[in-house]
């Protein structure tokens, strides 16, 4: 957990029980003004009350509001959501949930009931637990951040990619919560048409913010030390640069980043002028990687007679499977870029 979470809401010390507000809002992807909204609107609060201003979530508290997050995500109203995860057994008598909303209430109340068919309750967790983006194994943040990037909220967006990255560093951050999250928002894409292209965009822009904020001040230039970032002719997807860029300057090492479709000749003319140690080329897809391009950027020369340089140029995407050639490296992942 946040070593220095400040939450007004925590306990001060391990004998409180529970959860503090704080630490739900994480695990729910959700701000912690938002939970003490649905608390004081809806009566979403914490069922048993403890001495003093402190309030701690218990597990049935903190199921209570997984509901209320799975139906708001579907696009229910809050005010009715929050009827469904109070009266999880659908008593309450108001107007039957339509559309694409129905199966989502429909799966919450069945799990909620005393003794549900193990069936229901699986679905249910299922649900709860994927946010609906089929995430499977990974950290609890990816969890949060692929709720707030569902229900299109910014300002928990924003904080829940601060707090990863400040936790765990560029390189882990990137790893293993926001390449598992942009994953399963574009998997969800791929198989709903343009349902989900906003989500897609709305993620990636605070991704790509998130990066820039937490990177360090550019470095000063060192001889032999500067890094050319590209994205080939006709590639626009620069996101995995901007991490590598951002993880890069974290090291200390000094870049200049050209981001999308750089054209060969401006290309040519960066590396010519710059003279750098490491040239990342980045290409999404098979039909923009060009390993001739990459080949005549690596044997390009600088600096004087008898003493000249080549840049080492990293094939850096899923673009050049295939296309790998001696001199050439092809890194696995952020890490190792």
């Amino acid at each position: 957990m946040d070593m220095g979470e400040r939450d007004p809401d925590a306990s001060g010390g391990p004998s409180g029980g529970g959860l503090s507000t704080g630490e739900v809002a994480r695990r729910l992807g959700v701000a912690p003004t938002t939970v003490r909204t649905w608390d004081r609107r809806y009566g979403l609060g914490p069922a048993a009350h403890t001495g003093g201003r402190h309030r701690r979530w218990t597990p049935e508290d903190l199921a209570r509001l997984e509901r209320m997050c799975a139906l708001t995500a579907t696009g229910l109203p809050p005010s009715e959501a929050a009827r469904l995860a109070l009266d999880p057994a659908g008593t309450g008598g108001s107007a039957p949930v339509t559309d694409r909303s129905a199966s989502d209430a429909r799966t919450a109340r069945e799990a909620a009931v005393p003794g549900a068919p193990p069936a229901a309750r699986a679905r249910s967790m299922r649900r709860r637990a994927g946010t609906g983006l089929g995430l499977g194994d990974v950290r609890q943040e990816c969890k949060g951040v692929a709720r707030a990037a569902l229900r299109l909220d910014a300002a928990a967006l924003e904080t829940l990619l601060g707090e990863a990255i400040e936790q765990h560093g560029l390189v882990a951050a990137w790893t293993e919560v926001i390449t598992p999250t942009l994953q399963a928002v574009g998997r969800k894409w791929e198989r709903s048409g343009e349902r989900y292209v906003e989500v897609e965009h709305f993620l990636s822009w605070h991704v790509s913010g998130a990066l820039r904020r937490h990177a360090p001040p550019v470095p000063a230039d060192r001889p032999g030390a500067l890094t050319v970032l590209a994205c080939v002719p006709a590639e626009h997807h620069t996101l995995p640069l901007e991490a590598l860029a951002a993880a890069l300057a974290e090291r200390g090492l000094p870049v200049r980043m050209f981001g999308g479709a750089l054209p060969v000749e401006s290309l040519v003319a960066a590396v010519r002028r710059t003279g750098p140690a490491a040239v990342g080329l980045w290409a999404q897809s098979r039909t923009t990687a060009s390993r001739p391009l990459a080949e005549h950027i690596a044997q390009i020369e600088w600096g004087v007679r008898g003493a000249r340089r080549k840049p080492v140029v990293l094939t850096l995407g899923p673009g050049w499977a295939g296309q790998t050639a001696p001199g050439l490296p092809r890194p696995a992942g952020l890490a190792e870029a």
